[in-house]
């Protein structure tokens, strides 16, 4: 079997990677394609969560296990499966179950903060940013956290504010320098899907 073409998609929260990263496997197929997400990575906050949009910075790079994802990926380069974890937003904790990885053709990782990792990116064969407009960031992930995960408007605003925004400046935004593509969601982004999901078809998938 080929080794796995690792493709890191970030950008800020709200930015477009995820629905891209989404987008992007349905073309290439479950069958050759899976998605990693850095959100499987946090450590446990158990201990010191402390209600919504309190104390607890998940946008800062030192509450994801970035050793633990990048092994991950180097097991998947060898032709290995892992056990991916699972966390729980509930209990602030990770499940007991697990989620199997399997060494497909493509393996997008998606995340904020994979691009600032160096243990990470080492193993990332292409690296793309989603370059969004703040306004329209905050509006997508207001709109997804009250409404698809049941937080108060004041909570999501407040982490916004003094979580989310200064972590985005001070590691999400300089890590773009490190990507290959640089996406503008607004004008970009179905040129960007239908170019790669063709190269990526023609490079690795249509190849026996």
């Amino acid at each position: 079997m080929q080794r796995p073409h690792i493709i890191g998609v970030a950008g800020g929260s709200g930015s477009g990677k995820t629905h891209f990263a989404k987008e992007l496997q349905q073309r290439l197929g479950d069958a050759h394609c899976a998605i990693i997400y850095q959100d499987n990575y946090y450590i446990d906050q158990s201990a010191k969560f402390d209600g919504d949009g309190g104390s607890v910075n998940f946008d800062h790079p030192s509450s994801l296990d970035f050793t633990m994802l990048a092994s991950g990926l180097r097991t998947l380069k060898s032709g290995g499966t892992l056990q991916i974890p699972i966390y729980d937003f509930c209990t602030h904790s990770r499940k007991k179950e697990t989620l199997l990885g399997e060494p497909k053709k493509v393996i997008i990782v998606d995340g904020i903060l994979i691009l600032h990792s160096d243990e990470v990116r080492a193993e990332l064969d292409e690296m793309i940013f989603f370059d969004t407009p703040e306004e329209l960031r905050f509006q997508r992930r207001f709109n997804r956290d009250v409404h698809e995960r049941g937080r108060t408007p004041e909570g999501v605003k407040k982490q916004f504010e003094l979580q989310v925004r200064p972590m985005h400046d001070q590691f999400v935004e300089p890590s773009k320098d490190h990507a290959h593509l640089i996406v503008k969601d607004l004008g970009d982004y179905s040129i960007a899907l239908k170019q790669i999901a063709e190269r990526l078809t023609n490079r690795l998938i249509a190849t026996v």
